[in-house]
């Protein structure tokens, strides 16, 4: 008998496609976002923060912000004038009753920035944290230059009889506000006068003396 030859199975060849991995696209490029109604809100509140910070010799409101330097009752024998010019007269500053010998205080924290004798008269001032300086005259200062004081810190006390008072019926306490060489109006700061106003915003200056018209009816406030 002849040997039955032994079945061959035949396959199909693979189709080279199949046997290699498939190509991987490019990925795809995302289309950047436009200016949606969230990002121009957000752009809106920085550009709102860029301009209520004022630059330099811009204005600013005082509003209140001092104590009283001296004990109730607080009556003014002659309150604030501004000059019409740097140098004209006027009433830089107020004036307030008070009897000799009594303490005088720091209307704000700061740094006593003059204590000494100036054009005859005992004259404090003190320099505050943002460059607002306070004086006080005539007063008897117990403090040194550069000390640190906190608000209601007694500066010294004050002159009875000083020829340099203001108030011809008595003693009186004259208090100034100064920023650089603009005077402010000592009453809105310490909130016994109206609204706020704006005032030249500068660095500090050097003291001066205050000139003050004659004595005025007082008002108790």
């Amino acid at each position: 008998m002849s040997a039955v030859p032994p079945l061959v199975r035949r396959c199909s060849p693979v189709p080279r496609h199949l046997g290699e991995p498939s190509p991987v696209p490019p990925p795809r490029r995302r289309a950047l976002p436009g200016p949606g109604p969230r990002r121009w809100l957000v752009l809106a509140m920085m550009l709102l923060l860029v301009m209520a910070v004022p630059p330099p010799g811009a204005a600013r409101a005082e509003g209140t912000r001092w104590q009283w330097p001296v004990p109730p009752p607080h009556e003014v024998a002659a309150p604030f004038e501004a000059p019409a010019t740097p140098y004209g007269p006027g009433h830089r500053g107020i004036d307030v009753a008070v009897p000799g010998g009594a303490p005088i205080r720091a209307v704000e924290a700061g740094t006593v920035r003059h204590s000494g004798t100036l054009a005859g008269r005992g004259v404090v001032s003190v320099v505050h944290a943002d460059g607002l300086i306070s004086t006080y005259e005539p007063v008897a200062g117990a403090l040194d230059v550069g000390t640190r004081v906190a608000a209601g810190e007694v500066l010294g006390t004050l002159e009875g009889g000083s020829a340099a008072s203001h108030c011809a019926s008595g003693d009186c306490l004259h208090l100034g506000a100064r920023r650089g060489e603009s005077y402010l109006d000592p009453l809105l700061l310490l909130g016994a006068r109206g609204p706020s106003v704006l005032l030249p915003w500068a660095g500090a200056g050097s003291v001066a003396g205050a000139t003050g018209p004659g004595p005025r009816s007082p008002s108790l406030l």
